[in-house]
């Protein structure tokens, strides 16, 4: 094999053994993790920046990255979560007013190792055909290396069984005050909302602050009873990472606080929920990942067209009988949301909030 530039030789292996050739980007070393794939066309900075991404190689679909820069204000968390990147093209040098530095430099600040060249349609039609499998990224690399490091790939482990929520979740209380921008709400304030974190993305906050809402956010593991001191007038569980059956601590604060204060969930929150309630959650075979996701809104039948980021779906069939199903995939028939107003519960598979992704869901929201 000859490579341009041999010094940046990337490779990006999957536990089953198949071996993709690049050119490396962002940070030097090797990435281990999950390898999903994002269909998004845009928006590959908050991709990368969603907390809900820990302990996962994201292959972007689209064929050029980079090309708008990265900024501070489109962040979702203050770094990123995600293992490794995979894409087609890295854009080098962006055309935005908007960018202030590159996606390579922004990688490579924070660690995240990178991969380019890469056939990510190839990726991306193993990755459906099979399911998601963990795989790894290394560079510089040589091919001496290659035997070696397929051997590492083949006893990489899967998410299921591990928390990663207590990897992204901020301990304590803080007041979440939203920047002076197109977030501004000029809106009567509606109530007091306390967020559990685990794994929030900033979007989501934002969302909640243009509704009318004061925020406070709190660490996964803050106690019910700490929680409901707080006097809040709804309590928001957020997006994350990983297994949702692991995250013990959090199902066992929303049992605590079923039926004594308004509950909302968002994406692993809506799982959390659903466990704390008695259903049960599965492993997709490649998730949902990507702005384009049509859902029904089974009530109204309106169409809405969705953000989502999940490996793991709720079980229909074991909620119990009170829980009433609201939205549904079109693209696969899971559950994307019930209402259970016996427990004062309202979840979302999706994201509401877009960030990156259409905003058709945003009035839910204004709704709570």
């Amino acid at each position: 094999m000859i490579f341009a530039h041999p010094e940046r030789l990337a490779v990006l292996i999957l536990k089953d053994g198949m071996v993709f050739y690049g050119e490396g980007f962002g940070a030097k070393g090797k990435a281990r993790g999950e390898v999903v794939f994002n269909t998004g066309m845009s928006g590959y900075q908050e991709v990368f920046s969603d907390p809900s991404y820990k302990g996962q190689i994201v292959v972007m679909t689209s064929a050029h990255i980079g090309n708008v820069g990265v900024n501070e204000r489109d962040n979702e968390d203050v770094k990123p979560a995600l293992s490794g990147v995979a894409v087609y093209k890295a854009t080098v040098t962006p055309s935005n007013y908007r960018a202030e530095d590159t996606l390579d430099h922004y990688l490579e600040r924070h660690g995240v190792v990178g991969i380019s060249g890469v056939d990510q349609r190839a990726i991306t039609l193993r990755v459906r055909n099979v399911g998601a499998m963990p795989g790894l990224i290394a560079w510089p690399v040589s091919l001496d290396e290659i035997p070696s490091l397929k051997e590492q790939a083949k006893s990489l482990p899967g998410l299921e069984g591990i928390d990663l929520v207590r990897f992204v979740s901020k301990d304590g209380i803080r007041r979440y005050e939203p920047p002076l921008d197109e977030w501004t709400s000029n809106k009567p304030k509606k109530g007091y909302a306390v967020v559990i974190d685990l794994g929030v993305k900033q979007s989501i906050l934002d969302c909640l602050c243009s509704a009318g809402y004061v925020c406070d956010v709190c660490g996964a593991k803050t106690p019910a009873s700490d929680i409901m001191a707080m006097k809040p007038d709804i309590v928001v569980l957020s997006n994350g990472p990983g297994d949702p059956s692991q995250v013990t601590y959090a199902i066992d604060t929303a049992k605590r606080l079923l039926g004594k204060v308004k509950l909302f969930g968002i994406c692993l929150g809506h799982q959390i929920l659903a466990l704390a309630m008695g259903a049960k959650t599965y492993k997709l075979k490649f998730g949902h990942h990507g702005t384009k996701h049509p859902v029904r809104h089974i009530p109204s039948s309106r169409i809405l067209i969705t953000s989502q980021n999940h490996g793991f779906a709720v079980l229909e069939n074991t909620l119990p009988k009170t829980a009433m199903p609201t939205f549904v995939s079109l693209n696969d028939g899971t559950l994307e949301g019930f209402d259970d107003p016996s427990f004062g519960v309202k979840t979302v598979q999706f994201h509401p909030e877009g960030g990156p992704g259409p905003h058709d869901a945003r009035f839910i929201f204004d709704s709570l």
